[in-house]
């Protein structure tokens, strides 16, 4: 049978992995698949829009890969049986031709959320950061004006080389937009988009804005590093407040149409995968 490409969308919560690329330690989400994918005789090793690291949790991360003797549906049937409440699948749909999950992707959007009063929204106490029990945070009031400026100072090209892991290849990325929405209860929900991350990207530059806004350092020094590439003594924003939210494509190859990104099935309605209530 001649064989289609496809892709998946499944969703997950990070703090059930040890990130999504598969290991010797696991588990992973990639392992947990395979698995599922090897027990219907689909020997296909699905390749994601991006790796995503241990307590980093994903709404959207889209698999591409290659069906055999099994149709969409009778894929979507047989991962939907085993579905649980660490990870899912929302569709497969036959992707066109070229797809790639990465390498076709022309933005991603990733949320970190905050929870900036520790005795309100305790069921988001598990999928944010708890910012004032961070070691260097302790008795520091976070300023959220003044973290939403310094956010915004990131917008733009540039190689972001203080802000991510050294072992991730320098170049220029672009950052196409940063927005803060405070909730009510006591939670902040960052949303970042932009073209392409390196690893660690998102929670260096979370962290170390937060930094500023609590007085560790001055903007300057943090507008430094972004221009310079040079380090800085920053933070480090933990996995669990990080979540792949959304995974774009240029319209000639998005194999999701605009209703089903709006809607899609099976998605959990609790945190991480709602946004917060403005």
């Amino acid at each position: 049978m001649k064989s289609v490409r496809v892709a998946l969308w499944i969703w997950y919560r990070g703090d059930s992995f040890r990130g999504f690329q598969s290991q010797r330690i696991g588990p992973t989400v990639q392992e947990t698949i395979v698995r599922s994918l090897s027990s219907i005789d689909v020997r296909s090793r699905p390749c994601p829009a991006g790796r995503t690291d241990k307590g980093v949790h994903a709404r959207m991360q889209v698999l591409s890969m290659r069906l055999g003797h099994v149709s969409p549906d009778e894929l979507l049937s047989h991962l939907s049986a085993q579905t649980s409440r660490e990870l899912g699948i929302c569709y497969v749909r036959r992707a066109p031709a070229g797809f790639h999950a990465q390498w076709s992707a022309s933005e991603k959007e990733y949320r970190y959320r905050l929870r900036t009063d520790p005795s309100r929204a305790s069921e988001w106490a598990s999928c944010s950061w708890t910012i004032a029990e961070h070691p260097r945070l302790v008795g520091r009031a976070v300023k959220l004006e003044r973290l939403a400026t310094i956010l915004r100072t990131l917008e733009g090209t540039h190689d972001f080389a203080a802000f991510h892991a050294r072992s991730s290849r320098r170049g220029p990325r672009t950052i196409r937009g940063v927005e803060l929405v405070e909730a009510a209860h006591g939670v902040v929900e960052l949303r970042i988009l932009g073209d392409r991350f390196a690893r660690h990207q998102v929670r260096y530059m979370v962290g170390s804005a937060v930094a500023v806004s609590a007085g560790l350092f001055s903007a300057d020094q943090f507008v430094d590093a972004l221009i310079a590439g040079t380090p800085i003594n920053g933070i480090k924003a933990p996995a669990q407040g990080l979540i792949l939210w959304d995974v774009h494509y240029p319209p000639a190859l998005d194999p999701f149409q605009t209703i089903e990104r709006a809607r899609p099935p099976g998605l959990p309605a609790e945190p991480p995968f709602q946004p917060v209530p403005r």
